[in-house]
């Protein structure tokens, strides 16, 4: 059949052989790979850069990288389609496209949080992640769910004859475009993000994520639509799985990748420089720097200013707590924003004087701090604002 299929259409092709396996293996590496930073990340949780960085949501990609992979197994025709393997819409649409779809528009949520924190002076909290979500699922569901219900003929479906899964034009033009339309969405998101503090990097990693998306979706295009027959070409469906992986699992690095590198070869003089950054560029704009119990996911935003430590707002149990910069005790010297004297002095940063959600010593408030089971503050500061 396949030396039919070679004369009919100009193919090598060729069964899944030794070089699939292979390549399950190496891509199955580089996923243990990347499992292996998250759980560092996890296990460093209390690190603030690492904190900074929204572990939750960037779990959640991980885990659809993981299942869009397995899906690639039968899409790509990587193991003998018979048996288990042979129902085409379980592996190629609710596993390889409804996790590619989720991939996608879990990273736009991400930045959505970014946007909505930075450059609309918004909270992003555990309920905004909950909706979020939901909104996820179901985006992602009803279009599965749709072509579930869809004739076989018109999408895709299991051919005996070649061990294979045949998938329509139509089918790959829609789910291509439907791609190209969310990673749309996401490099306006993008753009938008462009003028955020320099503490967390979020621009540049953000653009980098979107250089590698753009050419995996270029290179999916062109294998989709050019070449229709490529799942029974080896050197073609190896390449294909391979930019898929690799691409994945550089935008999971290029998330947290940093920070965890940092943690280990630099960590101590990495953070009071983080937190110096983040002194100067105004943390009342802290990204996702919630407290250790994980009550909520961002911190809130102050609407008047942005600003040195005075007026950040957390919602830290639900709460609003309001703190403002002690005037008598700075970090850094009598100018809390002059960096370069704070970096000369190598001056251990006080972790009672930064907003609730970067502390780590959360169980330990000062005197004339809030009770962590009352909100009430016992002195106010002469201007009306209560001081922590």
């Amino acid at each position: 059949m396949y030396i039919l299929l070679s004369s009919m259409y100009n193919i090598t092709a060729s069964n899944p052989g030794k070089d699939d396996t292979i390549t399950i293996a190496v891509c199955s590496g580089l996923l243990g790979l990347t499992a292996m930073l998250l759980v560092y990340a996890w296990c460093n949780y209390n690190y603030r850069p690492i904190r900074a960085k929204n572990l939750t949501w960037t779990t959640l990609i991980y885990c659809a990288t993981v299942l869009w992979f397995i899906g690639n197994l039968v899409t790509n025709n990587h193991v003998r389609i018979v048996g288990v393997w042979s129902n085409c819409k379980l592996w190629v649409l609710w596993l390889r496209v409804f996790f590619v779809y989720v991939f996608a528009t879990m990273t736009i949520v991400r930045f959505y949080a970014l946007d909505r924190v930075f450059n609309q002076k918004k909270p992003f909290t555990r309920r905004s992640s909950l909706i979020s979500g939901a909104i996820i699922l179901s985006f992602n569901v009803a279009y599965c769910l749709v072509n579930q219900l869809i004739s076989s003929s018109l999408t895709l479906e299991y051919v005996p004859d070649l061990e294979a899964c045949k998938i329509t034009m139509a089918f790959r033009i829609a789910a291509v475009s439907v791609q190209w339309l969310l990673w749309g969405a996401c490099g306006v998101l993008i753009f938008r993000l462009r003028n955020i503090q320099s503490s967390f990097n979020e621009f540049r990693e953000s653009v980098a994520i979107f250089l590698v998306i753009i050419g995996l979706l270029t290179e999916t295009s062109v294998t989709n639509l050019h070449y229709e027959y490529y799942v029974f070409e080896k050197k073609r469906r190896i390449q294909k799985t391979y930019v898929d992986v690799v691409a994945s699992v550089l935008v999971i690095w290029l998330f947290i990748g940093y920070p965890v590198y940092k943690s280990i070869f630099d960590r101590e003089s990495y953070e009071q420089m983080w937190l110096e950054r983040l002194a100067k560029d105004g943390p009342g704009n802290t990204y996702d720097c919630s407290n250790p119990q994980g009550t909520t996911a961002y911190a809130k935003m102050d609407e008047n200013t942005d600003s040195g430590f005075n007026n950040s707002q957390v919602n830290y149990n639900g709460k609003g707590i309001n703190s403002a910069y002690m005037n008598n005790h700075r970090p850094f010297g009598d100018d809390p924003f002059n960096i370069e004297s704070g970096m000369s002095t190598h001056v251990p940063y006080n972790d009672n004087l930064l907003p609730m959600a970067l502390r780590n010593n959360i169980h330990n408030p000062l005197l004339n701090s809030p009770s962590l089971f009352g909100g009430n503050y016992s002195n106010s500061h002469p201007d009306g604002r209560h001081v922590i």
